[in-house]
């Protein structure tokens, strides 16, 4: 079992005619990834790389059987494009796309309460490095020689703390089981709980890496879910120790507006629920050993 995607889910690329979506198009199927099709309005009939182009979500869905989609579109076009993918009937869509203005996010959202729960799709980003599951499928922009299959969970804002994480991990002979970015935008499709809870429910997940960073309440909603549903171990290292208040670092998101937003007040948050802290991003690789060794 894995959470999200596996070898065999059914997966469309949109904006799959650009430079960018054409190439991790390719880097995709080399992987193993089961890509049947790509979308781009005007370029139905084409192909890229073997792969059937069309112009609409729904011909594609309707000709492939396409679940899942992985978004290169372009910020003006890509609230569009996500609001295309749920009206298409797919069951989840991962937005690379940096730069989607907030607003633009939160019609995304309103239109997607649309759909009765059973139906809604599950949005993974904006602005995220995707999903990986090692040995099986790849829906992202990850360098995928550093993932080794495994039994650890890795949810992550930040793409390259995600990168840095399995590194280490794969140095101490530590596998993953998916690793999943959620994006650094203020305004997101899915929170560190939603991830959370895909990995407590995961018979192949024994342990999780979180990597928070300031800004937003996400990190303080993900350790109630901790304390209060968490059974496997969670290891956690949040961005940002140094960050003055009220300025921007890094993602559109990592900006410290109130209390329990500052790096320092959501390590104690998580410390306090039982997470293992790491002190810094050169240990996070260790804290998990360590987490795993006392588990065990």
């Amino acid at each position: 079992m894995s959470i999200l995607v596996d070898r065999t889910t059914p997966v469309m690329v949109q904006g799959i005619t650009g430079k960018i979506g054409q190439f991790h198009t390719g880097e995709m199927l080399k992987y193993g990834t089961n890509v049947v099709c790509g979308v781009t309005p005007g370029k139905g009939g084409s192909e890229v790389a073997g792969v059937p182009v069309f112009n609409t979500v729904k011909q594609a869905v309707a000709a492939t059987g396409a679940e899942a989609s992985l978004m290169f579109v372009p910020p003006p076009f890509a609230a569009d494009s996500i609001m295309e993918a749920a009206d298409g009937g797919l069951k989840l869509c991962v937005a690379i796309t940096d730069g989607i203005p907030a607003q633009d996010m939160i019609r995304v959202k309103r239109y997607m309460r649309r759909y009765r729960q059973e139906n809604r799709m599950r949005l993974i980003g904006p602005n995220c490095a995707g999903i990986i599951t090692p040995g099986q499928a790849l829906l992202g922009i990850m360098p995928d020689h550093i993932y080794k299959p495994g039994k650890v969970g890795i949810v992550g804002r930040s793409g390259t703390l995600g990168y840095e994480a399995a590194s280490q991990m794969l140095a101490l002979d530590i596998g993953v089981s998916t690793s999943v970015g959620i994006g650094g935008d203020p305004v997101n499709g899915s929170s560190f709980r939603d991830i959370l809870e895909l990995f407590e429910s995961d018979a192949d997940t024994d342990a999780v890496v979180m990597i928070g960073e300031i800004g937003g309440p996400q990190e303080a909603e993900a350790a109630e879910f901790v304390r209060d549903h968490m059974t496997k171990p969670v290891v956690a290292y949040v961005a940002g120790l140094s960050a003055p208040k009220g300025r921007r670092m890094g993602h559109a998101g990592a900006i410290i507006s109130a209390f329990g937003e500052s790096a320092s007040e959501k390590v104690e948050i998580l410390r306090e629920v039982g997470a293992y802290i790491s002190p810094s991003p050169s240990e996070i690789g260790t804290t998990v050993r360590d987490a795993l060794a006392k588990a065990a």
